[in-house]
């Protein structure tokens, strides 16, 4: 049967044009069940059992099938995931309604129809001719989708009638109004809530149970928060200039403040007080409206300390708390806002454990989640007794204004609390890690081994196997993906050149494994494992550039005279053969054994000598040289758990590699914007607008120096001549609070940013792209497949060369890559907690900011910040502090606490609150009788990320990056 349907559509000129659209209607599209005894198809191919149904229900006592709507997929898919509910229709109509509203939804049910024993059957509803259903005029398009769901049940019920065991179907929808017609058409139908309570052994399933539409109870005439304003009503005043839009960001230390980021502002609007953030959690697209000037803030300097009661008191009066403590008038105010209306929820699944209620056999509990910028959640559970003791997931299912907190469901539990595995599974969870294993479809495009590079390879590549090629890369580094070489020429100049591994051989644009490797976007280093951006076939073996081994590579080649300056370039797709893979010591100490006078080590004299050129022009130029404290952790071989740790060493051979990789990275950028000026993937770092500079400049005059940011040259000349005898820390805890001042370094497509927007600041250069490290990094595989282009070593393809598609590439590339960062640092965090388990030591230290009611101490040995707070929270502290806040001191008699100014801390860790643990700090020097205070919450440094390190402290990184880099461990300590 053929639909027609005539649609008109008038153009701006006036010009009319019709369109037909067909719609074909089939009769034999078949129902999926194996008791069908009127559909022409075989039983061996039937979904739906006709054995045992569905599952013993109090509500049903005959044989049925389930049929879901839309919403109940939509909000119930932790229901539908557990291996409980089987025999279930999923309807066309519901399928591409998931698929249009939730990705992440849609591809959850998509592995649940998949499993045969699961038995969801698709059926094809919009082209069967009993049930497509025609949308009348003047209807909703939810209420037409609605009417097609009532449509299939009722044509599955008088379908299966005449069938053995007479097998009925029931709708199961959480929409009262849809329910309600059902019923009405002598349906059955129920709420998914109304069948899981009537299954046998339920308890768990009921607590999965979404509470999009659950009232845990609470006044509904006291509302704690203002309404939201209406779709309708912020579409327009947003048009109208009259609310803006942004990005809401919570604040890591007062969980009643953020920020939101508004494109074209130059700074972001604060936001204080929960009644002002109006239930925002970080990450939302929020509406906010600016308050008029008189009533702007600027965030506390109170660093709020943790507190584990059931319910901290009314949000309001903590409001006024922190309202009361605001600084003085003649500290600048920022813009300050509050937000009226939520644009869009960023919710995602939280990790945390479960805080029972101090009421007995209570169902109503407390989630405290792991990432402190997330409110605590309200779930009903009847595990509390077991699920308190593990680490959980909760998902957030809404949030009502006479509510305190949002509300949500349990959702699974990972394992027992402090469990090493448990720990990581949360870290990786809660920053978004993609860490599960490779499907068979990805591993399926993996070339077959044994691999070898035939005849036809070597015709279409350059051989270079004949020139003497090295790696020089971090102990244990089993995913090498550069090489080096340098070599006389005959005229009396140098030929250096760059091989990186060519995985765009392998990764063909538009396969499983490339949309795999686009999602993940960056490999993962944490302290004791690596979480793959591609499988280990490629990133450890046929991509590595291993030594003694044929690989293929794409090479960046030079000839440069002696002062380092480019005569030529050229860019190739090669075949090498390293001749050995080095170590950073390993290297270093063949440059300075002058008995050694291989091809290798003369090949490697050159290219440091080259690359120290390369780096003091680039440092004349003003590139800026900041600092992060770097650490490694030595771990047991078997345990892997952390038995040492130290700072990390520079050699002269980590400057070497990183100042080739950028030489290349710069090189190949110019390259691929001279051909592709609108479509080539660069990064930039947007230079600081100058208010972020001003911590920077009020802590170095504390210091007697005067911090110069008119540009990015006078700011380096500024660091670099910040040195105090007294204190050789001093420097780099300068060069890491201007580390703090920056902008995040980003993947952008040229098209969609003004070439004068291209300069990268801390690099001090135009243009610059990511070429170096494909094996790690999805950007530098798009850069490989424009820069072959170019050559003419590969062809095009549409999505190539498509901006908008590419600009959405670049987000998910910056926040994949952000997550990255992050979660390396809590695993760098996690493993110093447990170093520090049973152990009680004295460290040095160093203060980094004065608070108001806190001194943030700077530990350089273990890379870490903590908070060490001067007062307990409602207690009246013996030591009375007083504290400047424009000279940002603390004073008690005559002992002052200035930033950078040396202390010594006594480090243990408190595991009293299993959900955080953490390094306590106590004062040790200077000494203060009666003193005792010593609570501290400590974290990794988190900076801001501006370049993502290739190795040790690239020019590009200014990030603590330890925890991002290629691991060097060392082998059992046998002492230990």
């Amino acid at each position: 049967m053929l639909k027609t349907k005539l649609f008109y559509r008038k153009t701006k000129s006036g010009n009319v044009f019709k369109t037909v659209r067909d719609h074909y209607l089939r009769d034999d599209i078949w129902c999926g069940s194996s008791a069908c005894e009127s559909c022409r198809h075989s039983v061996k191919g039937a979904i739906l059992d006709d054995e045992n149904p569905g599952a013993p229900s109090s509500l049903i006592n005959e044989p049925y099938y389930l049929l879901l709507d839309t919403n109940v997929v939509l909000d119930q898919i932790h229901i539908l995931e557990e291996n409980v509910l089987c025999n279930v229709i999923i309807l066309q109509t519901v399928l591409e309604e998931v698929r249009h509203r939730s990705s992440n939804v849609y591809k959850k049910l998509k592995d649940i129809i998949v499993n045969p024993t699961r038995r969801f059957y698709i059926f094809i509803n919009e082209h069967h001719k009993d049930t497509f259903v025609e949308r009348v005029s003047g209807e909703k398009v939810n209420d037409r989708n609605d009417r097609a769901i009532r449509v299939s049940t009722e044509w599955y019920n008088k379908h299966l009638l005449s069938s053995k065991n007479n097998i009925k179907t029931i709708l199961i929808t959480d929409d009262a109004d849809n329910k309600a017609i059902a019923i009405k058409k002598k349906l059955t139908s129920f709420t998914m809530e109304e069948y899981v309570k009537s299954l046998d052994n339920s308890t768990d399933l009921i607590d999965k149970l979404s509470k999009v539409n659950y009232d845990f109870g609470g006044d509904k005439g006291k509302p704690i928060y203002p309404c939201h304003l209406t779709p309708a009503e912020l579409h327009d005043a947003i048009k109208n200039g009259k609310l803006q839009q942004g990005t809401f960001l919570a604040s890591r230390e007062n969980f009643m403040e953020g920020t939101v980021n508004v494109d074209g502002m130059e700074k972001p609007i604060f936001v204080q007080t929960m009644e002002n953030l109006n239930r925002a959690i970080d990450g939302d697209i929020v509406a906010v409206e600016l308050l008029p000037e008189e009533e702007w803030s600027s965030p506390s300097d109170v660093v709020l300390q943790d507190d584990e009661e059931e319910d901290p008191g009314d949000v309001l009066d903590e409001a006024k708390e922190i309202i009361a403590q605001q600084p003085a008038k003649n500290i600048e105010r920022t813009p300050t806002g509050k937000i009226v209306g939520i644009i869009r929820r960023k919710w995602r699944q939280y990790c945390g454990i479960l805080q029972p209620s101090l009421i007995k056999e209570h169902t109503r509990h407390l989630f405290v989640p792991a990432e402190r910028k997330i409110p605590k959640v309200r779930i009903e559970t009847r595990q509390a007794e077991t699920l308190c003791k593990q680490r959980i997931i909760v998902a957030i299912d809404s949030w009502p204004r006479y509510s305190r907190y949002p509300q949500g469901h349990f959702v699974r539990a990972l394992g027992n609390i402090g469990d090493k595995e448990t720990e990581n599974e949360v870290l990786l969870l809660e920053h978004d890690v993609p860490h599960s294993r490779f499907s068979d479809e990805v591993l399926s495009f993996l070339p077959k081994l044994p691999w070898i590079i035939t005849e036809s390879d070597v015709a279409q590549r350059e051989d270079l196997r004949h020139v003497d090629v090295c790696s020089v890369d971090p102990p244990g580094c089993t995913d090498i993906d550069d090489a080096l070489h340098c070599k006389d020429l005959e005229n009396g100049n140098l030929e250096v050149g760059v091989h990186i591994a060519d995985v765009s051989h392998f990764i063909r644009p538009g396969t499983a494994i490339d949309n795999e490797a686009a999602s993940r976007a960056t490999t993962v280093y944490l302290v004791d494992k690596r979480i793959d951006m591609v499988p280990g076939l490629l990133s450890s073996n046929l991509c590595s550039l291993r030594g003694n081994e044929d690989r293929f590579a794409f090479s960046c080649i030079w000839e440069v005279d002696h002062d380092a300056n480019i005569i030529s370039s050229r860019f190739t797709k090669s075949i090498i053969r390293s001749r050995r893979s080095m170590t950073y010591e390993e290297a270093q100490l063949k440059i300075d054994d002058p008995s050694q006078d291989d091809a290798l080590a003369k090949s490697l004299r050159k290219l440091n000598i080259l690359a120290k050129k390369l780096k003091k022009r680039r440092l004349d130029n003003g590139a800026l040289v900041l600092a992060s404290p770097e650490i490694r952790f030595q771990v047991d071989n078997e345990t892997h758990d952390p038995i040492d740790v130290e700072a990390k060493k520079l050699r002269d051979t980590n400057s070497m590699v990183e100042e080739f990789m950028l030489l290349a990275n710069i090189s190949v950028a110019e390259k691929i914007v001279q051909e592709f000026p609108e479509c080539a993937m660069l990064r930039r770092h947007p230079e600081p607008p100058h208010i972020n500079f001003e911590p920077l400049i009020k802590a170095g005059k504390h210091q007697g120096f005067e911090i110069n940011i008119s540009s990015g040259k006078e700011l380096a000349k500024s660091l670099e001549s910040a040195y105090k005898n007294d204190n050789p820390y001093f420097n780099t805890m300068l060069k890491i609070l201007a580390t703090r001042c920056m902008m995040q370094a980003v993947y952008f497509v040229s098209g969609m940013v003004q070439p004068s927007e291209f300069f990268h600041y801390g690099l001090a250069c135009p243009i610059y792209t990511h070429f170096t490290s494909p094996i790690r990094r999805y950007a530098d595989i798009i850069v490989h497949r424009l820069l072959a282009v170019c050559i003419g070593a590969d062809a095009t393809y549409p999505d190539l060369l498509d901006k908008k598609k590419n600009h959405a590439l670049c987000h998910n590339l910056n926040y994949r890559n952000r997550m990255a960062q992050y979660a390396g640092r809590a695993s760098v965090a996690l493993n110093t907690h447990l170093f520090f388990r049973n152990k009680v030591q004295n460290e040095d230290g160093y203060i980094l900011f004065v608070r108001k009611n806190a001194l943030q101490i700077l530990i350089p040995k273990f890379g870490l910040e903590g908070t060490l707070y001067l007062s307990k929270k409602g207690e009246k502290s013996v030591v009375n502090f007083i504290h400047n806040e424009e000279e940002h001191t603390q004073t008690y008699n005559d002992i002052v606490f200035r930033s950078f100014d040396p202390v010594v801390v006594q480090l243990s860790l408190d595991r009293s609150n299993v959900q955080h643990e953490k390094l306590v700090f106590k004062l040790v020097k200077p000494e203060i009788p009666g003193f005792s205070v010593s609570s501290s919450s400590s974290e990794i440094i988190n900076e801001k990320i501006v370049e993502e390190p290739k190795r040790k402290a690239s020019p590009e990184d200014m990030i603590i990056d330890a925890p991002v880099q290629k691991k060097e461990r060392k082998k059992k300590n046998k002492k230990h």
